[in-house]
């Protein structure tokens, strides 16, 4: 193991959480060098002395080994990222947008350049979920990975669920608590746990998926009746990405609210809490759980990446590099509960199979089969009329 020196590009939540850890690590050889940030005014709470206010200062500094991007621009954060390995330097980042749209260009920056980039902080927070598909499920044939992806909207479900409140006031709590932003809708729309979706799909399945072709469907339109049902049928809601082989060559992906009953690994994962599951086709199911929002715990899991660093270690994308990749598609059937308004809004979606139907002075759903094509050309329509969507079992 050699003593590196970083690069740290932002000194925000995740910074600080990472600085917090370095300090208080025992036994590991790694230093701050210097810190680029853009507000030249802002107080900081370390040495003024560390940061710069130029990107140079660090892409072009021989003696930085690692560059470690913490931004929220994920176009800037990409052309940092591009320039540092061009400079032949390691990167590790927790920027999951920049990562999932910018996949496939980060693969080949790291096979023409021969560095490595990791980015365990990107997904499910403290959980090691794409280091274990790297290592424990390389070789191994997955059926689905699926999951809490995003602290944020599961600590604003356990809130209108186990604690009563509405929606916008679970919404507030998590703002006032550090875990959703000021404009939430990152989180609360699924795009966060798309992104992150995008990611684990290339080392559970080998497969680059663009984002832009993933439905993410989120928990804004969320109402009390929504809630009252998922009572009464005596499930939690939780917001789920679900990524899984639909034929033997075909995998499917998308992000919606998910109907969990209490048999569900998923069921008892609360607060800002992440869970994983890994369902392969001779292991079966494997269940992962941590923090999955705040400084420290994806501080932490950007220390560890910069650990692994210090002894060469590299993702191997051997589901990728092996050519056993599958094809993305839409093609695929879901199961769904429809919270409504109009009876014409059945028409427009075109289901496969209504099973059930419900209706009320305040409340009107059904329960039914459609198509991921169908429903994704409709959801703007869906989003307008503030309707919910929830995917069933």
């Amino acid at each position: 193991m050699k003593n590196i020196n970083l690069g740290l590009f932002g000194f925000g939540s995740v910074g600080h959480g990472l600085y917090t850890a370095l300090d208080q690590s025992t036994g590991f050889k790694a230093q701050i060098k210097r810190i680029c940030v853009k507000n030249k005014d802002k107080s900081r709470d370390i040495d003024m002395q560390m940061f710069t206010f130029e990107k140079d200062d660090i892409l072009f500094d021989p003696e930085i080994d690692v560059v470690v991007e913490l931004i929220d621009d994920a176009e800037a954060a990409f052309e940092i990222v591009k320039t540092a390995m061009e400079n032949k330097k390691h990167v590790v980042t927790s920027n999951k947008k920049m990562v999932a749209m910018h996949l496939q260009e980060l693969l080949d920056l790291q096979r023409k350049y021969q560095v490595g980039i990791l980015y365990e902080a990107s997904a499910c927070g403290s959980i090691p979920i794409i280091r274990t598909l790297e290592e424990y499920f390389d070789n191994e044939e997955l059926v689905q990975v699926s999951g809490i992806f995003n602290g944020t909207t599961n600590y604003i479900l356990t809130k209108t669920i186990k604690d009563g409140l509405t929606y916008a006031e679970a919404l507030k709590e998590a703002q006032l608590k550090g875990f959703a932003e000021s404009d939430p809708t990152n989180d609360v729309e699924g795009f966060d746990a798309k992104y992150k979706a995008v990611i684990i799909a290339l080392h559970a399945f080998g497969i680059v998926v663009p984002p832009t072709e993933v439905l993410n469907f989120g928990i804004s339109t969320l109402n009390e009746m929504d809630i009252l049902y998922a009572r009464e049928k005596g499930f939690n809601i939780k917001l789920s990405p679900i990524i899984k082989k639909t034929s033997e060559k075909k995998l499917a992906l998308y992000v919606l609210p998910r109907f969990v009953n209490s048999e569900n690994h998923l069921y008892k994962v609360e607060n800002e809490f992440n869970g994983v599951i890994v369902e392969g086709k001779f292991s079966g199911e494997q269940f992962f759980q941590g923090r999955g929002a705040g400084s420290l715990p994806t501080g932490s899991a950007v220390l560890s990446d910069i650990s692994a660093l210090s002894y060469n270690y590299q993702y191997e994308y051997k589901k990728n590099t092996q050519h056993q990749t599958h094809a993305y598609t839409n093609d695929a059937d879901i199961d769904i509960y429809l919270r409504f308004d109009d009876d014409e809004i059945l028409k427009e979606l075109n289901f496969k199979e209504i099973r059930a139907r419900f209706y009320s002075p305040n409340h009107n759903y059904v329960l039914g089969t459609i198509n991921l094509l169908d429903l994704r050309s409709k959801q703007q329509l869906l989003l307008e009329q503030r309707l919910f969507c929830a995917v069933l079992g």
